[in-house]
């Protein structure tokens, strides 16, 4: 599996409050709502992130974002990888500065 930061980081802010909109979430990844819609609808098929919306809320465009437990282990793959590629970054730069 290849490392997505944008797939990663909507993995971890929905894993942390299911509700967000995507428009929250676009302003707070930096990202358009468009690619954001994109990304969930493409974990939702890979079965990583279940999409529902508020059933007795009256404005139907809420929803909510639940991992799946697959989506779970999905997302501790992907931190292992974030976490290697920066101790990757930490140690090229400490090179760099040494020399």
């Amino acid at each position: 599996m290849k490392f997505n930061q944008e797939k990663f980081e909507i993995l971890r802010k929905v894993g942390k409050k299911p509700s967000y909109s995507q428009r929250e979430l676009a302003t707070e990844l930096n990202i358009s709502v468009g690619k954001i819609n994109y990304i969930l609808n493409e974990l939702k098929k890979k079965g990583l992130v279940k999409i529902s919306n508020f059933k007795k809320n009256k404005n139907k465009t809420n929803y909510f974002y639940l991992l799946t437990p697959k989506g779970i282990a999905n997302k501790s793959k992907l931190t292992l990888k974030f976490m290697k590629l920066k101790m990757q970054e930490y140690d090229e730069l400490k090179k760099e500065i040494n020399e």
